[in-house]
């Protein structure tokens, strides 16, 4: 299937507006090691990187010049554009869930409820179901950027594919079968 023998993500890249408040954030309130840091030739600007577990990275470009961040409403437009970023989920335990929103919490971080994305019609529930696939908090970093706290409540399984639901052949073929 594909040939490539994917092992994971090295590391997901974005870019900041300030690389000190950068590293406090990821660094001493997420806890993710500082693992590599890059001076770019020339003046042009940072390249850091964390560790955010299971051998993952989480990079960040700093651009002296760069643009100012846009705002929260076109933000969300963006996000919602191919080719850009919605958001970066962090796994943690599942018994970890609840004691990483009180943390956020306490450190003066806005965020969710757990959110419980499930497989009915309104994809959440009040409460964790069968059905419940991950339990999720979504904050935001200095720069504006969503991320997620994301447990998993259940195994994923060939269930949980409905691409597309009129073909069930055309799973197998996507995925190189």
């Amino acid at each position: 299937m594909g040939g490539f023998e994917l092992t994971g993500i090295n590391h997901l890249a974005l870019v900041c507006k300030d690389m000190d408040r950068t590293i406090n954030f990821y660094r001493n309130v997420l806890g993710m090691p500082l693992t590599k840091t890059i001076e770019l030739p020339n003046g042009r600007g940072k390249h850091y990187f964390f560790d955010c577990g299971g051998g993952d990275q989480l990079a960040f470009f700093w651009f002296p010049d760069g643009p100012d961040s846009v705002s929260a409403q076109e933000y969300r437009r963006i996000t919602a554009t191919p080719g850009t970023m919605n958001h970066v989920a962090f796994n943690v335990a599942p018994e970890r869930i609840e004691a990483c929103r009180e943390r956020l919490l306490e450190l003066g971080i806005e965020c969710t409820e757990v959110v419980n994305h499930d497989d009915s019609p309104s994809g959440v529930s009040e409460d964790v179901s069968p059905s419940t696939f991950v339990r999720s908090i979504y904050f935001r970093d200095p720069d504006g950027t969503q991320l997620e706290l994301a447990a998993w409540a259940r195994e994923l399984t060939s269930a949980d594919v409905t691409y597309p639901a009129a073909d069930a052949g055309a799973l197998e073929r996507a995925n190189g079968g």
